[in-house]
């Protein structure tokens, strides 16, 4: 069905990505899946794993009484795509009602940004999902995790160190008030739409 373009654009996907699998829990790469955890916990849903999606899902309904649908995909994250065309196909969703949530070493930690559309700024994840879809046309959530120190380029080994290793103490901190500022924002969106939390929430840094 078409998404009419004057309306608000109300998630009815949240999609957080990550990687499976207790090596990379709490990892900078894996706060998409830190967001869903954190949301489920709030909404007293339990994520379940379902194999025809190719990962963790909950169902639950939105503050409009919708069908709000919860993902993390279990594929890894360079075939992110395969468990979100799943879904999507599933339920009949369009991409411009998927929400994907991930990090960003572009932006500094503590740092959120919401977009209805972009490129997968070398983001592996993003990359997959935008293959599947067809289009870049679909929100998004990023949340930065800083750039590691000396790296020269995305498929330097210091990247790969970066994005797969655990925030400091300090940094951790600050990351855990980010989680919390990005829940609000979806929240948020649920009930007013993506441009109005955009409009609130790309400007605003976590408090520690």
């Amino acid at each position: 069905m078409p998404i009419d373009a004057d309306s608000p654009q109300m998630p009815k996907l949240l999609v957080g990505l990550g990687n499976p699998g207790q090596k990379y829990e709490r990892t900078r790469h894996n706060i998409g899946f830190e967001i869903i955890d954190d949301l489920a916990k709030a909404w007293f849903v339990k994520l379940s794993d379902n194999k025809r999606f190719q990962g963790h899902v909950a169902e639950t309904r939105s503050v409009s009484g919708d069908r709000l649908i919860l993902l993390k995909p279990s594929t890894y994250m360079n075939r992110s795509g395969q468990s979100v065309r799943a879904v999507l196909d599933w339920y009949k969703l369009e991409p411009s009602q998927v929400l994907v949530i991930y990090d960003d070493m572009d932006l500094p930690i503590g740092k959120l940004r919401m977009r209805l559309s972009g490129s997968a700024g070398g983001h592996n994840g993003m990359k997959s999902i935008i293959s599947h879809l067809g289009t870049q046309d679909f929100p998004r959530l990023r949340l930065g995790i800083s750039r590691a120190d000396g790296a020269e380029n995305q498929a330097d080994r210091t990247v790969i160190s970066h994005v797969l290793g655990k925030f400091s103490p300090d940094e951790r901190k600050v990351v855990d008030a980010t989680v919390s500022l990005a829940g609000e924002a979806i929240e948020f969106s649920l009930g007013k739409g993506i441009e109005r939390a955009m409009s609130l929430y790309n400007g605003r840094e976590a408090a520690v």
